[in-house]
């Protein structure tokens, strides 16, 4: 859009509705000649087709969807399509990827942030290039990540389903305010930092760690500190780190050793952050008093999935269940419609490059 009329509109509606004009007559005039790409989505939902048909009009792309998840078994179904496209619990390990290349299969479109569940080494040497979506909407994340803080404290969930039943008594519904609280925040990328402004508008003290610390932290007000002082003076603590090899259980049973009595643990970033078993122990223990999950590092057969006619057999899983003060949601933190059209539209843009031959700005490698 050009300066002087971006300069000049001043309302918001009005500037993001020009903003999208424009977007949508740069796409056309930019993807006149785009290459016909097919493209192929495992462990797709109807929410997927919606967002990612909408978000294909300018491109006209052959997509696919998939309900199955992508395994070796699968991976077949592939044939003649260019792009793969997969979600957090799909397997892309090197059988799958050297099945993949069999078919023809050039770019692995990753539709989340997260790049774990795919062996990297494995797609460079078979010469297939993986795009992800670094980010979508922080604000999803950090949102959901204050639901499960003050569910958990002021016990709505509970309340809810008393009222339902005629019980208005309040004994064992008391929570505490977040004013004055210490919350330590484990990652500060963008999801950490949109956490923390909450948190600081709740009138908490906030402490960060992180690999480095930034002026944008300091802006904020986050006092950027070790784990082990993180640890020692939290009455919460949030995980928006990513899964790495360093980071893998970093919540173990070491550091919950080191933690207030009594503290909250959330994560809403990676499952395998946390070590279930030495949590369920500080649980028990009365170390942890209370636990919000919306990931699991085993959730790849149980979330996305309605289950409620089968019997579960994860029996460490359902040990969680058996707690009162845990609160678990199924993998829902990054969903809203903002982030679904974000997702969409950064993963189509990712294939755009890719069949332009642009440099991919979102490559993981």
């Amino acid at each position: 859009m050009p300066d002087w009329l971006n300069k000049n509109i001043h309302d918001r509606q009005l500037a993001s509705s020009v903003k999208q004009m424009y977007a949508l007559l740069f796409f056309r005039t930019s993807t006149k000649n785009l290459p016909h790409m097919k493209v192929i989505f495992f462990s797709s939902k109807a929410y997927d087709k919606q967002f990612f048909k909408e978000a294909n009009n300018p491109y006209g792309f052959d997509l696919r969807f998939l309900e199955v998840p992508l395994t070796p078994a699968t991976a077949v179904l592939a044939k003649g399509h260019d792009v793969v496209c997969v979600f957090v619990n799909d397997t892309v390990s090197a059988d799958i990827l050297q099945e993949l290349a069999a078919q023809g299969v050039k770019l692995i479109a990753l539709r989340c942030a997260g790049f774990n569940n795919v062996d990297l080494k494995a797609a460079a040497a078979l010469g297939i290039k993986v795009v992800r979506v670094p980010a979508y909407s922080p604000y999803s994340v950090a949102e959901h990540t204050m639901a499960l803080i003050l569910t958990l404290n002021r016990k709505t969930h509970r309340a809810y389903n008393r009222v339902k039943e005629g019980n208005f008594a309040l004994n064992g519904l008391m929570g505490f305010d977040l004013f004055g609280k210490t919350a330590g925040l484990i990652g500060l990328g963008k999801i950490g930092l949109c956490t923390a402004r909450i948190l600081k508008g709740f009138g908490c003290r906030v402490l960060g760690y992180d690999v480095a610390e930034t002026p944008e932290m300091q802006e904020i007000g986050i006092e950027f500190t070790d784990l082990d002082t993180l640890y020692k003076e939290s009455d919460i603590i949030s995980l928006h780190c990513p899964l790495t090899p360093q980071t893998h259980h970093i919540i173990n049973k070491t550091a919950i050793n080191k933690m207030k009595k009594g503290v909250m643990l959330i994560n809403t970033s990676r499952g395998a952050l946390v070590d279930t078993k030495a949590v369920i122990v500080g649980l028990k223990n009365e170390q942890i008093s209370y636990l919000g999950l919306d990931v699991y590092e085993e959730e790849a057969h149980l979330f996305f999935e309605d289950l409620s006619n089968k019997v579960i057999q994860d029996d460490v899983f359902m040990r969680l269940l058996s707690f009162n003060n845990v609160l678990i949601t199924g993998h829902q933190a990054f969903f809203t419609s903002n982030a679904l059209q974000s997702i969409a539209e950064v993963t189509l843009q990712n294939i755009v490059a890719y069949a332009q031959q642009e440099e991919l700005q979102n490559e993981v490698k």
